[in-house]
């Protein structure tokens, strides 16, 4: 069976302009998960839920274009470099990274070395990670460019959602409510607390809820054209980065930070 983020989306079937092949293309590279440098074309069809054949060609066509390669030995693939060459592109293009990168060092800066600082951007259910500021330790979160959290369990996503119009944030939540109708109630309660959090203090706490070890408080960033939410977060591991010293030292910082990065004040 097919996972969620693989599903097909009933507005695809309707729209004349969508590309199926090429979707079904890209969900293939999506397949490939951190720490996974193999994948046989058996693991893309259960993962996709693509019909076996299908997936052979795409990955026969994803080979000649340079965005896989095979192992004839094993009949396995990898990532090439023609992904990490778009990859590199795509972040050399948002500029937001470049301007939050002084920033971002600026947080990482304070009274706790454990402090690590992200900045993201939604994709699908998840957010990914665009820049990353490590600790001052060698203990810390093994987060790194390309990471992913859940869109609705972490404080990065919930910044996001809270940063987004009325109507943006309801097409996400209808098209997770046709991906995962089980996890309606979880995630529309998610919201309300997003946006009363945001309301209340300007900014979205995750205490355990991605992980029972993490604490983590974010805000939203836009673009400056305001068409993009991007989510910056200041967090590290529980035993060492509490609550507390999150919201009364972190938490200004952060929103003075996301009010520059944004040129706008919050409202």
């Amino acid at each position: 069976m097919a996972e969620a983020e693989f599903r097909a989306n009933p507005d695809e079937e309707k729209d004349r302009n969508f590309i199926t092949a090429l979707a079904r293309g890209l969900d293939v590279l999506r397949c490939f998960r951190p720490n996974e440098t193999e994948l046989t074309n058996h693991d893309i069809s259960e993962r996709t839920g693509l019909p076996k054949p299908t997936v052979s060609r795409l990955t026969h066509t994803l080979c000649k274009l340079d965005y896989l390669v095979a192992d004839t030995r094993s009949g396995s693939y990898r990532l090439s470099a023609g992904v990490l060459q778009l990859g590199y592109g795509v972040l050399s293009g948002m500029e937001i990274g470049e301007r939050a990168a002084d920033a971002m060092r600026e947080l990482g800066n304070g009274p706790n070395s454990y402090i690590t600082c992200a900045l993201a951007e939604r994709h699908r259910m998840d957010v990914v990670y665009l820049a990353v500021q490590g600790s001052r330790e060698e203990i810390s979160l093994t987060m790194h460019v390309g990471s992913r959290l859940p869109l609705f369990r972490s404080a990065m996503g919930r910044s996001i959602l809270a940063g987004m119009s009325a109507r943006d944030r309801e097409a996400v939540l209808a098209d997770a409510d046709r991906q995962d109708p089980d996890g309606q109630e979880g995630r529309h309660a998610s919201v309300e607390r997003a946006l009363a959090e945001y309301k209340a203090n300007g900014f979205c706490t995750g205490y355990g809820d991605w992980r029972p070890d993490v604490n983590a408080i974010a805000v939203p960033v836009y673009s400056l054209n305001g068409t993009r939410v991007y989510g910056l977060n200041v967090g590290g591991p529980a035993f060492h980065v509490k609550a507390k010293q999150l919201e009364q030292h972190y938490a200004p910082n952060l929103i003075r930070v996301a009010e520059a990065l944004s040129c706008r004040p919050r409202h």
